[in-house]
């Protein structure tokens, strides 16, 4: 199963959808900060979409986090921003424990990470529109689950 992760959209699309129609995904993360672009991403998806909302999504009927099981794998969503994710990944892979989750993805800092610790993934995509790490380059990533469950992740840049 090949699922896109996408974070910090912002609601500048251009990016996501050129993503989309190239990648072709089983499935579609967006970690928030999509601000008012819920029907235009799920529309241009065409497969299944999980979204949580980010800090910038004040009027969004999203949930701030959802917990999702795909191919055997559990994968906790939020933005990040809650579990302070720009001191480090431990409140979050924490929280995901807690959970029994597998992977976390989350967003905020518009800066790709991968990390494992204790066990458990935390994947951040990066921003899809407004990339802050040196290369500035817009990133996503490309998560793949095979059928023995076991998972990749590969940070792409536009």
């Amino acid at each position: 199963m090949k699922i896109l992760i996408v974070s910090d959209s912002h609601r500048e699309n251009s990016n996501l959808l050129k993503v989309l129609d190239k990648v072709k995904p089983d499935a579609l993360i967006h970690c928030g900060d999509i601000e008012g672009s819920e029907y235009v991403v799920s529309t241009a998806a065409g497969c299944p979409v999980y979204m949580v909302s980010g800090n910038n999504d004040y009027f969004s009927d999203l949930p701030q986090e959802k917990e999702v099981t795909l191919e055997g794998v559990k994968i906790w969503i939020v933005h990040g921003h809650r579990q302070r994710c720009y001191m480090g990944v431990g409140l979050l892979v924490d929280e995901a424990a807690q959970k029994g989750a597998d992977v976390v993805c989350y967003g905020h800092t518009h800066m790709p990470s991968v990390q494992c610790e204790s066990g458990i993934w935390a994947v951040n995509p990066g921003s899809i529109s407004y990339p802050r790490q040196q290369n500035r380059k817009p990133s996503y990533c490309i998560m793949e689950i095979k059928k023995d469950k076991s998972v990749s992740f590969d940070i792409k840049y536009l």
